[in-house]
């Protein structure tokens, strides 16, 4: 194996004294480890932060061995680090892509829209204007790994108009009309999801809540993953900043 890609570091481990074993998500061969020797010293630590984007390349004998892995920054968000909400975004978006993604299965469109999100963080001045592509990643996250919602008509009526609740046990869509017996059972389902646009916070709070329910079922507590610490962080930094 040799290859050369761009790479988003998504996550580091430190291994042995000085190594790191280190996954990015690529655009054409998905999720790759490779172990970078010395990647726990001085000099590639700011290199190899979650959400930066390096020049990789990765070299094994089979495909079965951990590959070396030398790397080259390319965009560093670093300054985001001093930031709380935005670091708290930068964490969790990074820390779910790689604890859910497969690794070597191409994902282009999740790696297009990470990339994206990233880049939204970083160049919004305020919250709300990363906070819903924030949700649009993780309901396409859900799509990708074969957890996606239906959304499109009412589970009960088969309708398209009026869906304002989404049930938490199928991920169907429901009207409110035939939610409303139920409405304290259901998950709200924001108007942005269904209309695009912009939103206000207590709609990009919902989407948090809709999409945290099905990555904690579906993805994080199938696989073991215990990460929900990071993304708890970060909703509690937008609600006091929208406090």
């Amino acid at each position: 194996m040799h290859l050369r890609t761009e790479a988003i570091i998504c996550a580091v481990r430190a291994h042995g004294e000085s190594g790191a074993i280190v996954r990015g998500l690529t655009p054409q061969n998905g999720l790759l480890a490779g172990y970078v020797r010395g990647g726990h010293s001085r000099r590639l630590r700011p290199v190899l932060m979650p959400s930066n984007i390096v020049a990789a390349e990765y070299r094994a004998r089979t495909e079965e061995q951990l590959a070396s892995l030398s790397v080259e920054l390319i965009h560093s968000r670093a300054p985001l680090m001093g930031e709380p909400l935005a670091a708290a975004a930068l964490d969790w978006t990074t820390a779910l892509t790689a604890a859910s993604l497969p690794e070597g299965q191409p994902f282009p469109e999740l790696h297009d829209a990470l990339d994206g999100v990233l880049g939204a963080i970083e160049a919004a001045p305020a919250a709300r204007g990363w906070a819903v592509a924030l949700v649009r990643f993780e309901l396409l996250l859900l799509s990708e790994l074969g957890f996606g919602l239906d959304l499109e008509r009412c589970a009960v009526t088969d309708s398209a108009d009026d869906l304002v609740w989404v049930s938490p046990k199928t991920g169907r869509a429901v009207s409110a009309e035939a939610g409303a017996p139920y409405a304290d059972r259901l998950l709200r389902f924001p108007a942005f999801l269904r209309l695009g646009g912009a939103a206000d916070w207590p709609d990009i709070i919902d989407g948090l809540r809709l999409t945290g329910h099905f990555l904690t079922r579906d993805i994080l507590a199938e696989r073991r993953i215990d990460i929900g610490a990071a993304r708890e962080r970060l909703v509690e930094r937008l609600k006091r900043a929208v406090a």
